[in-house]
């Protein structure tokens, strides 16, 4: 992810003219458009851009954004605006099954996902992870019982305010998030969980998927809603397995899967490929 220039991504009510007069505005400030997405949802009537670009000269971008306010108000624009050089802050919740955060953080550490961990938290204290190297990286340990929850959970959004998290990552966070969390935390969590057909729910989801001979193991990245897995997909991942497979397989496959599709779920969000469109995402992929 390179991090010259700035995004644009926005969605409005569709009508001519919208991608015209949004170039023009760039043109106007100086701007050079180095990358466009745009997308018509025929269902919504709703139109869906990302746009990447610079200037040629410094403070262009304060121009650019007061042009951009009165051409918004006009197409009845939802917007965002950043720079690539502003890295999102992201924060980890983990419980004892850690291969979603070794991946996320080997990610990190080699520069291929270019974020600020703002920390990590998590119902298991910090000598669950002994073999993952957590120096520099704030570590809070916050166990949860069904009588503690709302207590842990108001914790979990000081941490949130605190360090001005822009996006939460449920690494294999084995607590199911209240109601009232998932909602302040509306568009910007991401939970990672295998998907399988027919769905297995409970304990020992891949047990259960080779008990009944499925043939496709796969991993669902989605935004959290009160819903309970049931939330906007960002990703999905599939592979084929066989009658030789044991349950142990079907684990280790499915690790597999759900690292790529989470790693690849939290990269679009952070790059701005990742719009809402009601209970449905429109993901602008490279």
């Amino acid at each position: 992810m390179s991090s010259d220039g700035f995004i644009l991504t926005f969605f409005c009510p569709n009508r001519p003219g919208i991608v015209a007069a949004t170039a023009r505005t760039l043109l106007e400030t100086g701007a050079n458009i180095l990358e466009a997405h745009q997308y018509d949802d025929i269902e919504s009537n709703l139109f869906f851009a990302r746009i990447r670009f610079n200037f040629v000269a410094d403070g262009g971008i304060d121009a650019f954004r007061q042009a951009l306010i009165p051409l918004a108000e006009g197409l009845k624009m939802t917007w965002t605006l950043r720079s690539q050089a502003e890295k999102a802050r992201v924060l980890i919740l983990v419980s004892r099954v850690d291969h979603c955060l070794a991946d996320l953080l080997y990610r990190w550490r080699i520069g291929e996902l270019a974020v600020h961990i703002a920390g990590i938290v998590s119902n298991h204290p910090r000598e669950t992870y002994v073999y993952h190297d957590l120096t520099g990286i704030a570590f809070d340990h916050l166990p949860v019982t069904p009588q503690t929850k709302p207590q842990q959970e108001a914790a979990i959004l000081d941490i949130v305010s605190a360090r001005k998290v822009d996006l939460v990552v449920l690494a294999r966070y084995m607590q199911i998030l209240s109601d009232d969390l998932s909602a302040k935390l509306a568009g910007r969590c991401i939970n990672i969980h295998h998907s399988f057909l027919p769905g297995f729910k409970g304990a020992k989801p891949y047990h259960q998927a080779h008990g009944r001979g499925v043939k496709l193991i796969g991993a669902t990245a989605h935004y959290v809603t009160a819903d309970l897995d049931e939330g906007p997909i960002i990703e999905q991942d599939v592979e084929r397995i066989s009658h030789q497979d044991q349950p142990d397989d079907l684990v280790r496959k499915g690790r597999d899967i759900e690292r790529r599709v989470l790693a690849r779920a939290v990269f679009w969000h952070i790059d701005g490929r990742v719009i809402l469109n009601g209970r449905k995402t429109v993901v602008f992929r490279d």
